[in-house]
Order: structure tokens, then C-alpha cells, then sequence
């Protein structure tokens, strides 16, 4: 599965984006979104932007779970009390859109299948998929109070710390 992560501002304008891929049941980390979906991400983020509006007036929840789905990607959503938004892209590998380089790759998919409604980049509305997305948010909310403290920090400013970064993709690891 891959993910698309951005953090929006009170201005609805981009603090923070980072691209990574899932690292469970054998990922290697790395996005697989195409070319034409990786230009599309943002807006994606942006068009879901209008839901999550509407919702989070109606919910006094900071993660407002899976908030809008545009083809084959979802988005979950979840909100700081500072109204700055957490939106997370993911996109299911389709069954037959992986390709294989090798017959004992090919062979392990064939009896994984089994288990594969249970896995996380098998079904991104699962109870499982949404307990990982939402300890996912909570980890990186937790990241973003310590960078937003700094006295440095300004309101809508963009978060350019690489020690940021690191924890993001350090939870997206743990996670997803």
C-alpha cells in the first residue's frame, strides 16, 4: 500500500507533505504510486478538504476515520485542536497490478492469499486498517505538538525540521 501524508494548515495551505510506502508483511517502504496518481495526490488532499469540514462540525472527534474516497484511494482524516488537519492518502496494491520478478515471490502471494482480507493493504476500511491509521496520527500528533512549541515555530509556517521527517516516517514504519 501507499500513502500520501500532509499536513494542512488553518489556511488550508500545505505544512508538511511526505510520501512513503507500507513496511508490513514485507514492504520495503516505498510509495508505489504511478506518476500520474503521485501529481494528483495533492489534489486529492485539497478535494477531500470540503468533507472534512463538513464532518468534523458534526463529531467532536479528532480522527474522523476514513473521511472520502476517490477511486481507489482513501482518505482518513484527523484534526488538532489548532484545526490543523492530518490527511492520509492510501492506496491498496491491486491484486494483479504488482509485478514479480521471481517464481517464489509469485509462489508466497498464492498462499498468503488466505490471508490476505486480513492484512492492512488489503483492505484500507478494516477495523485492523483503521486502529493502525488512527495510532498512526496519534504518534505523529504527538511529534507535531513537540515541533510546533518551538519558539520558532509561527502558525501556518511550514515544518521543514529533517528531525520531523525522520519521526513521521519512523511512525509510518511502526504502523502501517
Amino acid at each position: 500500500m501507499s500513502y500520501y501524508f500532509v499536513i494542512i494548515g488553518t489556511q488550508d495551505n500545505p505544512l508538511f507533505e511526505h510520501e512513503f510506502g507500507t513496511s508490513k508483511q514485507g514492504g520495503d517502504g516505498q510509495s508505489r504510486f504511478s506518476d500520474e496518481a503521485r501529481h494528483m495526490n495533492q489534489f486529492i488532499a485539497h478535494s477531500s478538504l470540503d468533507i472534512v469540514e463538513e464532518v468534523q462540525w458534526g463529531t467532536g472527534q479528532m480522527y474522523l476515520k476514513h473521511v472520502d474516497r476517490f477511486f481507489n484511494s482513501y482518505m482518513s482524516c484527523f484534526i488538532t485542536p489548532s484545526n490543523a488537519k492530518f490527511l492520509l492518502l492510501h492506496q491498496p496494491i491491486l491484486p494483479n497490478s504488482g509485478s514479480s520478478s521471481s517464481g517464489a515471490a509469485a509462489g508466497a502471494a498464492a498462499v498468503s492469499s488466505s490471508r490476505a482480507s486480513t492484512s492492512i493493504a488489503a483492505n484500507p476500511t478494516s477495523p485492523q486498517t483503521e486502529e493502525a491509521v488512527r495510532s498512526f496520527f496519534v504518534e505523529v500528533y504527538e511529534n507535531w505538538v513537540k515541533a510546533t512549541m518551538s519558539p520558532f515555530y509561527r502558525v501556518n509556517m511550514e515544518v521543514t525540521s529533517p528531525v520531523f521527517r525522520q519521526r513521521v516516517a519512523a511512525a509510518g514504519r511502526k504502523y502501517l
